[in-house]
């Protein structure tokens, strides 16, 4: 192997390496709770667009505002994310996994909320590392309690 094909497939491991890191601390974030401005600059592009089953939306603001909403339905949660299929290519990337997220519903209630399902991102290099730009969350089943969403979330789906 000459120097050329090792820092390419040096370069492309690296790249896994962070773009698995970033998907893991995204989970990890969402059950820690601290959904702020540097929060949505840390994992998302500014003209981000996401799936989500509580709707779609278009922007890092109006993703940090639906995040925030949808978490507020729960008092803690655990998120999982797993068997993730990375593919680089230069400047852009896509991963492909599964998620499985545990909730246990706001109000002093310990009703559990359970989802799985599959997740799909885009991500691009910047400045500041990669960040997504397009991701998808796709249930696949529910168990238990559902949350009662608020009226301006559209109906959550399976698929």
């Amino acid at each position: 192997m000459d120097t050329e094909e090792a820092q390419r497939q040096l370069r492309y491991l690296t790249d896994r390496a962070e773009i698995t890191d970033l998907l893991n601390r995204y989970l990890h974030s969402l059950d820690r709770g601290v959904l702020d401005d540097e929060w949505a600059r840390a994992f998302h592009t500014e003209d981000v667009t996401a799936e989500m089953p509580v709707g779609t939306v278009h922007g890092r603001d109006a993703v940090l505002d639906r995040v925030r909403q949808g978490m507020a339905l729960f008092d803690r949660t655990a998120h999982f994310g797993t068997n993730s299929v990375i593919e680089v290519d230069g400047d852009r990337a896509t991963a492909r996994g599964a998620q499985l997220s545990t909730h246990v519903l706001a109000g002093g209630r310990d009703d559990l909320f359970v989802s799985a399902g599959h997740t799909e991102a885009d991500l691009v290099r910047t400045a500041d590392g990669w960040r997504i730009s397009a991701t998808a969350l796709r249930i696949a089943w529910t168990w238990g309690t559902p949350p009662r969403l608020p009226e301006e979330f559209a109906p959550a789906t399976t698929a």
